[in-house]
């Protein structure tokens, strides 16, 4: 009994220093958007955090974004200055419905989200394009969320916004998706109960874009000095505008105001996301700006008021509508912060998942797990899909965002195949990825190239034999340059890297940046697949 008490004692002060080491804030070393001068640097967030929404509680700032069929979902990200953000939780560790997403299913999923606090609830209304509008909330964005309702079925019902009144009555406003509902460029609203729990059917055309502002979508309700406001991306992803539109009745009818542009700036696309305050009564937008392979990365503006009309960026070209700022001074929010970023770089020292990593779908247990205590994360070789063509079909993929422009990412692993052609990938995915691998083949381990391009339209993948190895326990290294230029290296003591492959230029994904991280794979089922412990992936500037 005193051992088994002695060893319990033992493994709680273990779990402890382990939790422990979860609550330290590991700061980026590849991007800081925070100048230490008073000022900030653009894009706040360089990783995809698409169609990023926010709400100000007190003096805590919450972000969620889209996440389409990246599990878990809907993150949860928090700030006290807008500048430096820490990821905190996901909102949707389970994807419904779950016999749909317990496969890939590219570009759908969780679209363009909205989270408000109300009631003492902090509320995410978000859309899955095929099925409707759902909800989940929580008291404490940090823990667990409620299970998703869907609010509003309906296929093509997307981008919602809730909105509670000064009078009692709530509403819920949404766009619609050309390629499911089969017309776009419409801003639309209903009704809805107090509690969100249910839409009411007394749908109304709120706006109509077809004639100055294409594609609208993505509205989000305000309300200022009398005026309702409906804040909405328009003109398109890459290439579009901020558009107001204001009101003294919620029905409208809407005047209209575009407030935010690219102009002569190299800020494409500044639109979608966010107004908040501070304590201080100053005004900022956040917003998202596509920049391919690296997602929509996350944007702060200044904002103030003229007139009744919102005011965002600076008005560089005097032409009356602002333009997005490169570096700015910080919000002054009565107070200074420390330094935050989202995770990249994992040790896998913890009892728990890395906040950094998603699976391509719902994740089944046997893809893999952390060790709790012995300081890896540990891939199994999963079959390949039937009638398998590339990695466009496979669900098993942990990968987190691009982190910055520029970086180097390395990691070290053990890679113990059981049977011929399994196979561990460090790899960059997106719609043509690469990944380096250590495979057995004929009883031996040789690493390989494998390439997929377009293999989103079904193009057949590419491998290219490299080198024999005379062991799986290695260091891989992708080096990732302007432009998203990438090149693979490996090497056996973490000193000397060898160049591996040919360099490739990543690829964005369906309606995500590119990702990074790995996969297991073999052909053909068995009892006791392969499998590969990674120790750690550490990310540098290049």
């Amino acid at each position: 009994m005193r051992k088994l008490k002695f060893t319990s004692l033992v493994m709680l002060s273990l779990m402890g220093s382990i939790y422990a080491q979860n609550d330290k804030k590991n700061v980026s070393e590849v991007w800081v958007s925070d100048l230490g001068n008073g000022k900030y640097k653009n894009p706040v967030l360089y990783a995809d955090y698409s169609d990023p929404d926010v709400c100000r509680v007190g003096k805590d700032y919450y972000m969620t974004a889209s996440s389409f069929n990246c599990i878990p979902g809907l993150p949860i990200l928090h700030s006290n200055d807008m500048v430096n953000w820490e990821l905190i939780n996901y909102a949707l560790p389970k994807q419904p419905p779950f016999d749909v997403f317990d496969k890939v299913q590219h570009g759908n999923g969780v679209w363009a989200p909205c989270i408000r606090y109300q009631n003492g609830e902090f509320y995410i209304f978000y859309p899955d394009p095929d099925y409707g509008i759902y909800m989940t909330k929580t008291k404490n964005p940090k823990e667990k969320w409620s299970e998703p309702i869907l609010v509003k079925p309906g296929k093509g019902i997307i981008d919602p916004a809730p909105f509670w009144d000064e009078d009692g009555k709530a509403y819920l406003g949404y766009a619609l998706a050309g390629s499911r509902a089969g017309t776009k460029s419409v801003l639309m609203m209903c009704s809805m109960n107090i509690e969100g729990t249910q839409a009411n059917d007394d749908d109304i055309i709120l706006f109509d874009g077809h004639t100055n502002h294409t594609t609208v979508e993505g509205p989000k309700f305000y309300k200022r000095n009398g005026y309702y406001y409906v804040f909405a991306p328009a003109g398109g992803v890459a290439t579009g505008w901020q558009l107001i539109l204001r009101s003294k009745n919620i029905y409208g009818p809407y005047e209209e105001k575009i407030v935010l542009e690219q102009g002569k700036t190299n800020i494409n696309g500044p639109h979608q996301g966010a107004w908040v305050d501070t304590v201080t009564g100053e005004d900022w937008f956040i917003h998202f700006q596509d920049q391919g392979a690296y997602g929509r990365v996350v944007h702060l503006n200044p904002m103030s008021w003229k007139d009744n009309w919102p005011v965002m960026g600076v008005d560089y070209d005097k032409n009356g509508i602002g333009e997005p700022v490169s570096t700015y001074k910080k919000p002054n929010v009565g107070a200074t912060y420390p330094l935050a970023t989202p995770p990249d770089s994992d040790e896998f020292n913890l009892p728990s998942q890395g906040l950094q990593w998603q699976w391509h779908a719902n994740k089944n247990l046997v893809w893999g797990y952390p060790s709790a205590g012995m300081g890896f994360f540990r891939l199994n070789c999963i079959p390949k899909p039937e009638n398998y063509v590339s990695l466009w079909q496979v669900s098993n993929i942990l990968a987190q965002k691009f982190p910055a422009e520029e970086f180097t990412a390395t990691t070290k692993f053990d890679f113990t195949p059981n049977f011929d052609n399994e196979e561990f990938g460090f790899l960059v995915m997106g719609r043509s990825y690469s990944y380096l691998a250590v495979k057995q083949i004929a009883g031996k381990l040789k690493l390989i190239q494998a390439t997929g391009n377009q293999a989103d339209k079904g193009k057949a993948e590419k491998i290219t034999e490299i080198a024999d190895l005379n062991s799986g326990s290695l260091y891989f290294r992708v080096k990732v340059e302007k432009g998203a230029l990438c090149q693979f290296y490996y090497s056996y003591d973490n000193k000397k890297f060898m160049k591996a492959g040919s360099e490739f230029k990543a690829s964005e994904g369906t309606w995500i940046g590119a990702k990074l991280g790995f996969v297991a794979l073999r052909e053909g089922i068995i009892n006791n697949a392969g499998y590969s412990n990674i120790d750690w992936i550490r990310f540098t500037k290049n």
